[in-house]
């Protein structure tokens, strides 16, 4: 196809921007398949770009075109349970379609379908859509011995997670080519990562900083091996391939997870850069290494609301397919292979080869933060291509003798820049071919660096200060003192390149970095911005460490409801008594029948309600009598999982270092309880135990050594404190970098990770603060306080949007939470349902004494007349379920005798307490 400039790029624009509503259709050409008459589908429009040839697929057949319905996790308490048990979705067929409009739609593949290209079904009508295949969980031991390629289908599937609208434009590619995978190095290993090194340049590595005064929060928790009644198993659904050079456990939830899993061809979010395979995809059709960077200003939003003040969009998204520039080589085509060596915490090595046995290859050091895309190349030619076309390449002055610096106008109208180092100092005389590829000297050895410049000169003279060098990895440094409730934390990088003892790198700070960089640190800063994906401007800064401060961290929170401020946490007299009235009722329930479920999180959230059940009724009621014999119970409840008895028991994952359930192993499906046994959710899941067992370590001590070793490998599962322990990584859930966790595990996603529950991610934070404190680890209790600091900050910023939000956009924050946060985009909903309540309600679940340390009252006082005073749309006093009385529980934050006359009036519906509270405890909140 050959278009002119701006009619090409037009359609680039309007391949990328789906959510765009009233977009005018194209003819469709005829050399391509397209799906035209779509009866009574809305948006109906598609781009040349998003016309593919007809490809073979193989799909498992079990119906013809129509719906089906996900059933989710429910516990023993069906009527006070608060997650829908039905939703309506779309159903595929083989046939390739068009972009897809604001329908609710699955492209989580259920382990019962293998899918590659599909048209999807709403409404049992066709609608436009491009292959749904972004998170594929299909393995092979879970497929049929035999399979048959059928059109079209319907599936009913139990217990997992939906997927949202919003949909971005899916970057598919052919079967990927598997780089032999490596054995993952044995304990010890090196806790310092190998620094990076390349023919053109020599590498150092930054020696780890020294501890900052206080109590270090990097301690390691224990050294123990996995209880012997946890069997370990070696045949996770998803082997490891295509990763090699792993220094120990690989985290199965950063940001470079799309680079082994599935099709390998969805990007890495590194801020303010999103890099990915291209893969052979569209328009360039290049196997190198894309690069993009997008503006406000081609930001999709969905459809606005028309009930919610101020009338925010649904959704917003940064389009995927866009490729500004390409960092590839001519020996690059359709017999690549993508290989991952080094995962560590904050970076990962992408590694191109033309074959997988070739000496040749092109090296991609990728860390969080970086201010350069830079190729390492080994005798291969240089190739640089961009989608958006070549508009100018122009020769500069070099910034230092050895380095090779370009200029590059795109037809976009922005500017790029180039430096090459060649290992051996020659000229590389760079070549514009045409307006698509810019051509190097074969073989080449040496680097390449791309950059966007978004400031002339000003931008040029603070990218040449750091051209030659590049970060390999970042080393995490941490200390809490208690005395004056302060924290600190470094980040830094380790570094390679040309005179890297002498050239400072550039890295790019997020807005919650900036605001706690300590005074060394703000020195560093320039005045060079680069908008991210979803986290607002990132500031340029140079240096090769910062240095963060937390002020005000929530040392004297306990386990009590408490004034902030006032360490307050004695009830009244008349509180108390009316908790001994409640609680008999809720103390009497079968703790066994509602603990013991095929589910790690509801089981899970059952244990930490009866615990704060007991505790409200043992310490803030001081009824011990009336707890004790449920106490009791609730131990041995506990036992339960410590035994390894539960219905679905634990076991270690030996391939990705983990405990997961053995319910997808038993019953073959990777979305059961979440997707545990993929690593969603762990931190959510193993919070509610730690919290549990922080509560009855609180109130029995001597409970506390027959426990710790069970307890702790949720810990460090979850959220490891150190980088040298065999068999869990470094803080899989919790990213250091952008200052919260990620609950996507093992599924390839084209929007990245992501994160729903805010909420439970600070549980988490506070349940490891409480345990530390009850066992005695200091380390452990400083780590939680510091990261409910962090918390505080990057949720206020990133996920919890006041009206003067100015990290997201302004046709957003109306919704004043993000709901569904990705790395790639927002969107205001739930996996399990679009109500209101919902989308709110999971983001202040459970109500804990941190609550109110990261939901500011200025944030819940907006939120509420916004979305839930009697004068707004969804009125909580009509909000049916357990969701009402969450939040009538996090009213307790602003209006606490609301929320008390809410839970203490008769006679109370117990069904608007959900199955993961109390009663009792919320008087106890309202009260506190």
């Amino acid at each position: 196809m050959a278009f002119s400039t701006p009619i090409w790029l037009g359609a680039i624009m309007l391949m990328a921007i789906q959510c765009l509503t009233g977009a005018q259709a194209l003819h469709c050409l005829s050399d391509f398949d397209c799906i035209v008459d779509i009866g009574g589908a809305d948006d109906k429009f598609f781009t040349p770009v998003t016309q593919l040839p007809p490809t073979t697929v193989q799909v498992l057949a079990t119906g013809s075109p129509g719906k089906y319905c996900t059933t989710l996790e429910r516990d023993v308490r069906p009527s006070s349970q608060p997650f829908p048990t039905e939703i309506v979705y779309a159903t595929f067929e083989e046939r390739i379609g068009l972009l897809h409009p604001g329908f609710p739609h699955l492209d989580i593949a259920p382990y019962s379908i293998l899918i590659s290209n599909s048209t999807c079904y709403y409404k049992e009508e066709p609608c436009p859509g491009l292959p749904h295949v972004e998170e594929t969980r299909v393995a092979p031991w879970l497929r049929p011995k035999s399979t048959s390629v059928l059109g079209t289908f319907t599936v009913t599937v139990t217990k997992t997670r939906s997927r949202t609208d919003c949909t971005p434009y899916p970057i598919t590619g052919s079967q990927s080519k598997l780089f032999p995978t490596g054995t993952a190095s044995l304990y010890p290993f090196p806790t310092t990562t190998l620094s990076h090194s390349s023919p053109a340049s020599s590498g150092t590595s930054i020696p780890r900083p020294p501890v900052m005064s206080g109590q270090n929060v990097f301690e390691p928790i224990s050294t123990d091996p996995i209880p012997a009644n946890i069997p370990a198993r070696n045949d996770h659904p998803l082997q490891k391939k295509n990763i090699w050079d792993t220094p120990g456990p690989v985290s199965t939830n950063k940001f470079y997870a799309n680079f082994f899993i599935g099709s390998q061809a969805n990007y890495g979010f590194v801020h303010p850069y999103a890099v990915g395979w291209a893969k052979g995809s569209a328009p360039v059709k290049s196997d190198g290494l894309v690069i993009s960077h997008i503006e406000a200003d081609k930001l999709a939003f969905g459809n606005k609301s028309d009930t919610i003040p101020g009338n925010p969009v649904q959704c917003y998204i940064n389009p995927i397919g866009i490729q500004a520039m390409i960092l590839s080589a001519s020996e690059l085509d359709n017999s690549t292979v993508l290989s991952v060596s080094k995962p560590l915490a904050f970076s990962a090595d992408i590694i191109l080869q033309p074959q997988s046995n070739s000496t040749s290859n092109v090296t991609f050091p990728l860390v969080q933060g970086m201010g350069f895309v830079t190729g390492v190349y080994t005798n291969l030619q240089p190739a640089i291509q961009s989608g958006v076309f070549f508009r100018e390449l122009a020769s500069a002055a070099p910034p230092r003798p050895g380095i090779f610096k370009y200029r590059i106008s795109l037809e976009n109208s922005t500017t790029w820049l180039i430096y090459v180092t060649p290992e051996n100092g020659a000229d590389p005389k760079l070549e514009l071919v045409d307006n698509g590829l810019i051509r190097g000297p074969t073989g080449f050895k040496g680097t390449i660096q791309i950059a966007k410049n978004p400031k002339g000169g000003a931008g040029e003279t603070i990218y040449d200060r750091s051209a030659g060098v590049y970060a390999t990895a970042a080393n995490m440094t941490g200390a809490v003192s208690a005395s004056d409730k302060r924290g600190s934390y470094k980040l830094a990088w380790e570094k390679a390149g040309k005179d890297v003892n002498s050239t400072q790198l550039l890295m790019f700070a997020l807005p919650h970095h900036v605001q706690s960089f300590d005074t060394a640190t703000q020195g560093m800063k320039t005045d060079m911005l680069m908008r991210t994906t979803t986290k607002g401007m990132a500031t340029a800064c140079v240096g090769d460490s910062w240095t963060m401060v937390e002020e005000d961290l929530p040392i004297d929170i306990g386990f009590a409801p408490q004034i902030l401020g006032s360490g307050t946490t004695d009830l009244s007299e008349a509180a108390k008594q009316k908790i001994k009235e409640v609680a008999p009722n809720e103390l009497s329930q079968d703790i066994h029948q509602q603990t013991n479920l095929d589910s790690m999180y509801f089981s899970g959230k059952a244990l930490a309600k009866f615990a704060m059940l007991v505790y409200t009724v043992r310490e803030l009621a001081q009824d011990i009598p009336l707890s004790e014999s449920p106490f009791q119970t609730l131990k041995d409840a506990f036992k339960t999982f410590v035994d390894n008895k539960q219905k679905f028991p634990l076991v270690y994952d030996e391939v990705w270092k983990g405990v997961v359930s053995s319910g997808t192993y038993e019953t073959g499906d990777p979305g059961l309880d979440f997707g545990n046994a993929f690593y969603n959710d762990h931190h959510f899941h193993y919070g509610y135990f730690i919290l549990a067992a922080a509560i009855i370590g609180h109130f029995e001590p001597s409970w506390i050594d027959a426990n710790k070793v069970w307890v702790n490998m949720l810990v460090r599962d979850a959220a490891n404190s150190v980088s040298g322990d065999a068999l869990f990584p470094f803080s899989r859930g919790f990213d250091w970098y952008n200052g919260h966790s990620w609950a996507k595990g093992l599924f390839e996603s084209i929007d990245g990770k992501d994160q729903e529950s805010t909420s439970e991610d600070t549980m988490f934070a506070y349940a490891i603060k409480m345990w530390g404190k009850t066992s005695g680890d200091a380390s452990m209790e400083a780590r939680g306080n510091l990261m409910l600091g962090i918390l505080s900050r990057t949720l206020n910023n990133y996920f919890l949007m006041k009206s003067d939000n100015v990290n997201q956009p302004k046709e957003f924050i109306g919704n004043k939470v993000t709901g569904i946060l990705f790395e790639n985009k927002a969107e205001h909903t739930t996996y399990f349902g679009a109500n209101l309540e919902y989308i709110h309600g999971i983001h202040m679940l459970p109500l804990i004494p941190s609550s109110g340390y990261t939901r500011s009252k200025d944030f819940v006082r907006e939120e509420w007349d916004a979305m839930f005073s009697e004068q707004a749309s969804t009125s909580a006093s009509k909000v049916q379920g357990g969701w009402q009385g969450v939040l009538y529980a996090n009213l307790a934050i602003i209006d606490p005798t609301a929320s008390w006359n809410f839970f203490a009036q008769e006679p109370f519906d117990l069904a608007k307490v959900d199955g993961g509270a109390s009663r009792t405890w919320y008087l106890a909140y309202a009260a506190g």
